[in-house]
């Protein structure tokens, strides 16, 4: 009751300001005025007009709505009033143009309205923003230029404007809803129909209406996921809990021009890799070959495979090998695309040492991926003396493409330094290495790349006589396995 009768006023103040604004407008010859402008009290006294400046937020939200952990649209809905230019329809299109900068970009609002004053019929109002205009001075010369050219008053109109939630853009509701002063969720990665965050502790509460937001405002999403901080970290998926929607987890998603289907919940996909796919596999000769060890899904064997390369593709988690032969077939390389099911180590120690002699004396070149950057410098071991016998001078040594988190100064130093350790040789001067993207404020993820050195692959050095395995599901905060 009490919210109803909040709106009724807040309408009736709205309104009453929206007349009292037309009425100063008519006695001052259409121009915004300050406080210092013509007296509705005594019209017989008109001073020279001074520019109005309109509040610069256009949308306020009703107080009743702090707080709100249960959706309802209704009680976001307001009347707002807007600069407005009255324009010739015969010059409307032309003037419109020339003012998309400054014309009001509003979700499922018109910017060009009817014009229901006298004579309106040959007349159009164009909706401005009012954080862009406030007077007529507020126009660009070159806008200025267009009204003259046109023959356009400069003069604004003011327009009572009706928002609803529908309105309003997902920043805006959320902001008005949670505690004031608090972060605010507006930004999500999406995979297919799903969309996901990482929600903080102060917003769990208002975890089911952040997530019908995020599907009302995002046509095509139909789930809405919260990362939990359970991370497992051998197979490097999500727990997860269903905001809102359907708890529908079978994705397809489309990068670089090919299709993918998996179930996220299951299995590790980040759309923020897109870039990083497409670089590695535009290093990629038709007749090369390619040892992903750590496949997943197969964002790089896939498009290897279909830019001419052989590939061998291995990943540990059962989920992501059946979904991998499953891209691989979706995508007509199953041909190209010998999969496995193996521990990282047990990889590169068993079919990839198996292939790498008839390998190095091909003329083919050789790429080994290593994308699991919170592990995967630490199996570089894994290269020591892999080979038995000598290797001749003109052989094609492997290239190695190794990602590994940061969270030093020098993150470049720091991979690099800790690449040389694993490996047992120095890597300095013989590397690249390429910032592939900011995971959290003091974390990067790096790729180093370098050609495999002849001395690790017949080194004498010691090896475990048993290979650790990939850890044992923990703890940690989700970022690491991005």
């Amino acid at each position: 009751m009490l919210r109803i009768v909040s709106r009724i006023f807040n309408s009736l103040q709205t309104r009453q300001r929206v007349r009292f604004f037309h009425l100063r407008h008519t006695l001052c010859s259409g121009v915004f005025h300050t406080e210092q402008t013509c007296s509705v009290s005594d019209p017989r006294h008109i001073p020279e007009p001074q520019p109005y400046v309109m509040e610069s937020r256009l949308y306020t939200a009703p107080p009743e709505v702090r707080g709100m952990t249960c959706l309802d649209k209704e009680a976001f809905a307001q009347t707002i009033v807007v600069p407005a230019l009255r324009v010739p329809k015969e010059v409307l299109n032309k003037l419109v143009k020339s003012f998309k900068k400054v014309a009001l970009q509003r979700p499922g609002v018109t910017r060009v309205v009817e014009d229901t004053g006298e004579g309106g019929g040959d007349y159009r109002l164009l909706l401005l923003d009012p954080a862009s205009v406030s007077s007529p001075s507020s126009f660009s010369d070159a806008e200025s230029e267009v009204l003259k050219g046109l023959n356009v008053a400069p003069e604004l109109q003011l327009y009572e404007l009706h928002l609803s939630y529908d309105n309003l853009k997902t920043e805006e509701v959320l902001r008005a809803v949670l505690p004031e002063g608090q972060d605010v969720t507006s930004g999500f990665s999406r995979v297919g129909h799903i969309a996901h965050l990482n929600l903080r502790d102060h917003q769990l509460p208002y975890r089911n209406l952040i997530g019908r937001v995020i599907m009302d405002k995002n046509p095509g999403v139909t789930c809405v996921v919260n990362k939990t901080n359970i991370i497992d970290s051998t197979y490097r998926n999500f727990k997860m809990e269903v905001m809102a929607g359907e708890e529908n987890m079978v994705a397809k998603v489309k990068e670089n021009g090919v299709t993918y289907e998996f179930d996220f919940s299951r299995v590790y996909w980040n759309p923020r890799l897109s870039t990083e796919h497409e670089r590695v596999v535009a290093l990629l000769k038709r007749g090369d070959v390619v040892l992903d060890v750590f496949a997943g899904v197969g964002p790089f064997a896939v498009p290897a495979a279909r830019r001419g390369s052989t590939v061998l593709a291995n990943d540990l988690n059962p989920e992501s090998y059946r979904w991998l032969k499953h891209n691989c077939k979706l995508n007509k390389v199953e041909s190209k695309v010998r999969t496995f099911n193996l521990d990282g180590r047990a990889f590169i120690q068993g079919p990839l040492k198996q292939e790498l002699p008839a390998l190095l004396k091909g003329a083919a070149g050789v790429h080994i991926v290593m994308n699991l950057p919170a592990l995967a410098l630490e199996f570089l071991d894994a290269f020591r003396g892999l080979l038995d016998q000598d290797l001749s001078c003109d052989v094609t040594l492997p290239q190695v493409h190794c990602y590994g988190f940061s969270k030093e100064d020098d993150p470049r130093k720091d991979v690099l330094e800790r690449a040389s350790a694993s490996i047992g040789f120095p890597l300095e001067g013989r590397c690249s290495v390429h910032l592939v993207r900011n995971v959290a404020p003091n974390k990067e993820m790096m790729c180093v790349s370098f050609t495999l050195p002849k001395e690790v692959l017949l080194s004498n050095k010691s090896r475990q006589t048993e290979p650790p395995e990939e850890p044992a599901p923990k703890r940690q905060k989700c970022e690491t396995a991005d």
